[in-house]
């Protein structure tokens, strides 16, 4: 009896899922989720990750329960588990969502295409979101996108015709409940003890709920750490491993823009705004779709060898312990450790700090912030570190000092002293640049910069002014001058202010490379 495989990856539902309804309409169907051990060796992995996964392939599990089906767990390497599922009993098509992922899945993913090859079955992958494979230029990638997030969304089969786990395949297949530890695949990080959990059903209700309320603080609210937690839309994590999709998250957004008065303008303009980063989150993606090398090297070759060898182990040991001595940086570095999630703004901030006075590389740093957001997308995030790190050669640099950050958006000290407790012993004059503090102030309020609170590894104002001199002597090269078209071709977008999507508010040039997951 001939059958489809649906190979679940990071597309955790059944509702707007071409990969399923192709196979039910096709015949038989088998659902697949394979824990792959070499996916979690991966130095961008996390417990996190895993958590919210084996959340939301339950969930799923739940769902297709309710019509008589199940997915099937598989624990081993993906073309292992298809050759002994063809081997027990043969399919005829392999059913998946495209997959913009890191150079592991991109490897693992060609080698998927020559088994199919080698065994005569159909692999169709649909598109997950408005990302274009083997896209030719950038030009028609805005009409692209509005396409596609135009189209209907894919209604769940009514009537599926499971296929059972073949008796012959002798391939791991485990009960949902009984995943492997993170520990046997080599996971030993803690999970934050406060992150987003996994599941269709949360991230509806997060949808839900911002679009019907938490949307009116999206203008205003999103660049601070003490608003932004309420004010984003908090549907990153649900959109990178797809338990909602992209396409039903800008119509659903939309037609909520279209029931709003028009006296209610400050609600309209936040909710197109968030329209516009869906937009830029396809973009960044497409990024790295293009050209998969980015997780790796320079977007700009020229930029090679700028911090490659001057790694500092000690600044990056500082920054990643939450110990550079600047108290808007540790705070929020305390915040993603608990949380797994942090705003764009401070995102940024954390990448400028690494980058410009500590002067690290991005890609050592980009991997620990992998490990640190819950919402770890590929694609958006090794573009933002070379965007933020200044080696992308076509944006304009943008440096952020961490003491400004904290008077702009925590002029109270409510965030750094949340996240921070030996800072609430330090009045509001010292609170930002504690190590100013005199001796006799410390022993007053029992405090001792140095120990209680560290002090900055460099000044910031010196090392700041000294990586941006190295930085901006690299990008007036002749050699680098010359080479900026390519990336400009290759990557830049075709989006103009008078042109913007439908219904969006287009950002400013500016305002786009402080994009980040969080949305």
């Amino acid at each position: 009896m001939s059958y489809h495989v649906v190979w679940f990856k990071r597309d955790f539902r059944l509702h707007d899922h071409a990969p399923l309804l192709e196979a039910a309409q096709r015949g038989s169907v088998l659902c697949l989720y394979v824990i792959e051990p070499d996916a979690w060796a991966q130095a961008d992995a996390a417990a996190q990750h895993y958590a919210f996964i084996q959340e939301s392939a339950n969930a799923v599990d739940r769902a297709l329960r309710k019509v008589g089906g199940q997915l099937n767990i598989a624990v081993g390497n993906i073309t292992e588990v298809l050759d002994q599922l063809h081997a027990a009993a043969p399919f005829a098509s392999l059913q998946s969502h495209e997959e913009t992922g890191n150079g592991w899945s991109y490897r693992r993913d060609q080698a998927v295409a020559q088994w199919c090859r080698r065994h005569n079955v159909t692999w169709q992958e649909h598109q997950q979101f408005g990302v274009v494979r083997r896209l030719r230029h950038r030009d028609m990638w805005q009409s692209q996108w509005e396409s596609f997030m135009a189209r209907t969304q894919v209604k769940s089969p009514t009537s599926i015709q499971f296929m059972p786990w073949p008796l012959g395949a002798p391939c791991v297949r485990i009960a949902p409940p009984a995943w492997p530890s993170p520990l046997t695949l080599g996971l030993n990080d803690t999970p934050p003890t406060r992150r987003q959990h996994g599941g269709r059903e949360r991230g509806l209700a997060i949808l839900n709920q911002f679009l019907s309320t938490r949307s009116a603080q999206y203008r205003g609210g999103i660049s601070s750490p003490l608003s932004a937690s309420t004010a984003c839309s908090r549907l990153s994590t649900h959109l990178a491993y797809g338990t909602l999709s992209l396409r039903e998250v800008v119509q659903a957004t939309r037609a909520r823009v279209n029931t709003l008065p028009m006296s209610a303008l400050h609600h309209r303009r936040g909710l197109q705004a968030f329209i516009s980063r869906l937009y830029w989150h396809c973009h960044f993606i497409q990024k790295l779709e293009s050209e998969p090398d980015i997780e790796f090297h320079n977007m700009h070759r020229g930029y090679d060898g700028l911090r490659e060898n001057d790694w500092n182990s000690l600044h990056f040991q500082a920054l990643t312990q939450g110990r550079t001595g600047w108290p808007m940086v540790d705070a929020c570095v305390a915040m993603l450790r608990e949380t797994g999630w942090l705003n764009f703004r401070m995102r940024a901030m954390l990448v400028s700090v690494a980058a410009y006075p500590l002067w690290l590389h991005w890609r050592e740093v980009g991997l620990w912030l992998a490990r640190q957001f819950l919402d770890y997308e590929p694609g958006i995030h090794w573009s933002q570190m070379q965007m933020q790190s200044g080696t992308t050669g076509v944006n304009t640099a943008r440096v952020y000092n961490p003491i400004k950050q904290a008077h702009d958006h925590d002029p109270k000290g409510v965030f750094v002293r949340r996240w921070l407790p030996a800072m609430r012993k330090i009045p509001d004059t010292w609170l930002f640049e504690p190590w100013r503090m005199p001796p006799e102030l410390q022993q007053r309020y029992g405090i001792e910069v140095g120990k209680d609170i560290p002090v900055p590894l460099v000044d910031l104002e010196t090392a700041t002014r000294a990586a941006k001199q190295r930085l901006y002597a690299r990008k007036r090269l002749p050699s680098v001058q010359a080479a900026k078209s390519k990336v400009v071709e290759k990557h830049a977008s075709r989006k103009r202010s008078n042109t913007p999507p439908r219904n969006t508010t287009p950002q400013n040039t500016a305002k786009r490379h402080q994009l980040n997951l969080d949305f």
